[in-house]
C-alpha cells in the first residue's frame, strides 16, 4: 500500500455569505477555478498530472449542480483529461473528498489527486435544494428531524453546557482568529482572490468580528428559542425523542454559532513517485480517515465516535494527538469534544474557527485540514486531527502526520 502525502494545502479567504459579501459576484466555478490555479501554479503541474480532481459541496443546486468538480475542472488551467468527481457529506463533504483522495493513492488508483470543496452560500443558500431528509415527512417524521440549531441546544441542554460556556468558547474563537492574522499565519495558505479583470476582491477573512466580549454577545437573542417554543415547535419534537429532558436549554446565537460564509480549499495528496517527479516535498502524511453514522435529532454529536474509531482504527490514543481542529459549526459541539476526550482548549482550534471566520459548508473540511497543517510546521510538532460534525447524524475525521 503507498502512502498518501499531501504535498500543498490552500484555501480562500472566506467572504461574508450574503449579497454585500466580498465574494457575491464571484460564481462557485470561478472560485474553485482559481483555487485548482493555484495549486497547479505552485506546483509546477503538467499534463494529466493528476488522476481526478475530487469537489466537496453541500447544496448541489443551481449554480453548485451538476457535476461541478468536472465544470471547474474544464473552467480551470488544468488539462482536460483530468475528469471531475463531485461528492457530498454535507459539511464533512471537503474532508471527505480529501479521505477518499487519500484512499484512493493508497489502493494505487493513481499517483495523485486534487481534493477540496467550496460553498456560495450567498449565491445559493442553504435549503435551496429541498434536500429530502428536512421536507419530505415520511422520512422527516420517523426521524425526528429538528435544524441544527435546535440540535446545537439539545447538545448544551444534555451535557450541561451553559449560555457563559458557549460565549466564552466563541470569544476565544474570535481572538486567537485575530491574532493569527495579524502573526499571519495564515499566509502560506490563503489564495487571493481576482475578479476577471485580475483586481483583488478579498484577501482576508471578512466576517471577522475582533473586539468580541461577553457583554457584546449577552446582548444576543438565542437564534433558536422561537422555532423550538413555538411554531413549529421543534422542542416538543426533540422531547419526543428524548422524554428524560424537561425542556431545551437553547443557548446558541449568531455569537457563538458558525457564520455563514462563502469559500473554497484545495489539497494536493499524492505519492512518493509523485513527489519526485515534480519536485515536490511532502509535507505530511494522511495517517487514517474515518466516517460513522450517528442520531440524526441531536445530530451534531459525530466529532467524538469519529474521533474514537478513528483512534481504534489507527492503534492511538487522544494523548498521541499533539493538536485538533473541530469545526466550529456551534459552540456545543465543540465544548462536547473537549468534554468527551478530557482534551484542553489550549490544543483545540488555537487560531480560532468557524465561530470567528465562518463556515463555508462544503469547503470546511478541506480547510481546518489545512490549518492543523500549517499550524503544526509553525510548532514543530508531529501528529494532528481534524474532525466535523455532519447534517442529519455523520461524523468524519482525519489524523495526519508531518514528515
Amino acid at each position: 500500500m503507498s502512502e498518501a502525502y499531501i504535498y500543498d494545502a490552500l484555501r480562500s479567504p472566506r467572504g461574508k455569505g450574503r449579497a454585500d459579501g466580498s465574494l457575491h459576484e464571484v460564481t462557485s466555478v470561478a472560485l474553485g477555478k482559481q483555487m485548482l490555479n493555484a495549486i497547479k501554479d505552485r506546483s509546477g503541474l503538467e499534463g494529466h498530472a493528476v488522476e481526478d480532481v475530487i469537489w466537496g459541496n453541500a447544496t448541489q443546486a443551481m449554480e453548485q449542480g451538476g457535476c461541478l468538480a468536472r465544470t471547474t475542472v474544464l473552467a480551470s488551467d488544468l488539462d482536460e483529461r483530468i475528469p471531475g468527481l463531485s461528492i457530498n457529506r454535507f459539511c464533512a463533504s471537503g474532508m471527505e473528498a480529501v479521505n477518499l483522495a487519500a484512499n484512493q493513492v493508497r489502493g494505487g488508483a493513481g499517483e495523485a489527486y486534487i481534493a477540496g470543496g467550496v460553498e456560495m452560500m450567498s449565491r445559493v443558500p442553504m435549503g435551496s435544494d429541498g434536500a429530502a431528509v428536512a421536507v419530505d415527512p415520511t422520512v422527516a417524521l420517523d426521524s425526528y428531524f429538528v435544524p441544527q440549531g435546535i440540535s446545537a441546544d439539545i447538545i448544551a441542554t444534555e451535557y450541561g453546557f451553559s449560555r457563559d460556556d458557549a460565549d466564552a468558547l466563541a470569544v476565544a474563537s474570535q481572538n486567537r482568529a485575530a491574532e493569527a492574522w495579524a502573526d499571519k499565519r495564515f499566509d502560506k495558505s490563503i489564495v487571493t482572490i481576482k475578479d476577471v479583470n485580475g483586481l483583488t476582491i478579498l484577501e482576508r477573512d471578512e466576517y471577522m468580528r475582533p473586539g468580541t466580549d461577553m457583554q457584546s454577545l449577552g446582548g444576543l437573542k438565542p437564534a433558536f428559542k422561537d422555532m423550538g417554543e413555538t411554531m413549529p415547535g421543534f422542542d416538543n419534537v426533540a422531547k419526543l425523542k428524548y422524554p428524560h429532558l424537561e425542556a431545551i436549554n437553547h443557548i446558541h446565537h449568531a455569537g457563538n454559532s458558525s457564520g455563514i460564509v462563502d469559500g473554497a480549499a484545495a489539497v494536493l495528496i499524492g505519492n512518493k513517485a509523485f513527489g519526485e517527479k515534480y519536485g515536490l516535498k511532502p509535507r505530511a502524511v494522511i495517517r487514517a480517515t474515518a466516517k460513522i453514522g450517528t442520531d440524526p435529532t441531536i445530530m451534531l454529536t459525530g466529532p467524538v465516535p469519529a474521533t474514537q474509531r478513528i483512534l481504534e482504527q489507527s492503534g492511538m490514543s487522544i494523548s498521541d494527538i499533539d493538536l485538533f481542529e473541530v469545526n466550529e459549526a456551534f459552540s456545543a459541539v465543540v465544548l462536547r469534544f473537549m468534554q468527551a476526550f478530557d482534551v484542553d482548549h489550549d490544543q483545540v482550534n488555537v487560531n480560532g474557527g468557524a465561530i470567528a471566520m465562518g463556515h463555508p459548508l462544503g469547503a470546511s473540511g478541506a480547510i481546518i485540514i489545512g490549518t492543523l497543517l500549517d499550524e503544526m510546521e509553525r510548532r514543530g510538532l508531529g501528529t494532528g486531527l481534524a474532525t466535523l460534525c455532519v447534517a442529519s447524524g455523520m461524523g468524519a475525521a482525519t489524523i495526519i502526520e508531518r514528515v
